[in-house]
């Protein structure tokens, strides 16, 4: 693995959530230290997810604790090529939403993975984020720094380049990110994202409520992710959205415009916190880890924010790696070159 360096202005964890600490109580401190060299059980099954599988080519750096704010009064943890702007490149950014009670930190393997492939990833210290209005913060948090002369971020991001991405309801918050940014954000990855019958006693933020409207998505693009064994997100449905709501990636695949280039796949035995690997489980409701997640997510963003060409075969209409891929199953897509 890459190594990271680390700016830090949080606290020790207690366990396995963090709280947000006092502003007054944050002291940033940096060091250099390495990531995990833990050798995963999971091999990929085809070329393009194994390609992308692999830490990417840039060193990783963090900052936990250290920018702030949300209009919820929020800090931001990013994840981040160590040195930005190598050889003039400027980098995409993706904003995370975390899960039902979760942090950030709960995610750290997968962001950091993103990070090694030139992403500048921003994740909201927020532990209800399906409204999407954090992730929003989070993109114009950056592209803040990157107009700011003295910022490390100044000058080396595409801010015209943004994904969206969330576990759970992190997963309605990036479907609501791209369609309430007004353009902000190009495309959106939902990770577990929860069957409609949940969305409606999820907290709201300023009037506006976690519950997607898939049909509300004009530009733009979307990818469905769940796990086969996750009851949370399910696959499918028995019964007709008509009948019952969307209750499955199937329902919320289908009620997208029918102009959006999407896709949808489930990761074969996967359930709902497998996404929260280190990368192996350490947590309730999870089999194997995040390994499976890592190669088509990342491979999704590198063609939607970055043109990459390879990349984008892995998901065409027919042919698309990720339709034949053993590892996955209820798959369907209609990219097209």
């Amino acid at each position: 693995m890459s190594n990271k360096t680390v700016l830090s202005g949080r606290r020790p964890r207690i366990g396995a959530r963090v709280a947000l600490t006092s502003a007054a109580l944050l002291v940033a401190t940096a060091s250099g230290v390495s990531q995990s060299a833990a050798v995963p059980a999971y091999h990929p099954a085809a070329p393009v997810e194994a390609t992308y599988y692999a830490p990417g080519p840039w060193a990783v750096a963090e900052r936990t604790g250290v920018d702030c704010c949300t209009s919820t009064g929020d800090s931001f943890d990013i994840w981040y090529p160590a040195d930005l702007g190598a050889n003039g490149v400027v980098h995409p950014v993706i904003t995370w939403g975390n899960g039902t009670m979760a942090h950030p930190r709960e995610y750290e393997y997968l962001l950091s993975h993103l990070a090694s492939w030139g992403f500048v990833v921003i994740a909201a210290d927020r532990t209800d984020t399906g409204t999407g209005v954090q992730m929003l913060d989070a993109v114009r948090y950056l592209t803040e720094q990157n107009n700011e002369p003295g910022s490390v971020f100044h000058g080396r991001l595409d801010t015209a380049a943004v994904g969206a991405t969330g576990h759970s309801q992190g997963g309605l918050g990036a479907i609501n990110a791209l369609a309430r940014g007004g353009g902000a954000v190009d495309t959106a990855v939902t990770l577990e994202m929860p069957l409609s019958a949940v969305c409606a006693s999820l907290p709201t933020v300023d009037g506006h409520s976690a519950c997607i409207d898939p049909a509300a998505v004009t530009s733009g693009s979307v990818f469905l992710v769940n796990g086969s064994a996750d009851g949370i997100a399910p696959a499918t449905q028995a019964l007709p959205p008509e009948v019952i709501g969307l209750q499955s990636m199937q329902g919320y695949y289908d009620a997208l415009p029918a102009g959006i280039p999407k896709a949808r796949a489930a990761v074969v035995g996967a359930q709902h916190n497998d996404i929260q690997g280190q990368p192996d489980c350490t947590n309730y409701s999870c089999t194997e880890g995040v390994y499976r997640y890592l190669g088509y997510l990342t491979a999704w963003f590198m063609d939607q924010l970055r043109g990459d060409a390879t990349a984008r075969t892995a998901f065409l209409t027919r042919t698309g790696e990720i339709l034949h891929n053993p590892h996955w199953s209820d798959q369907a897509s209609t990219i097209t070159r």
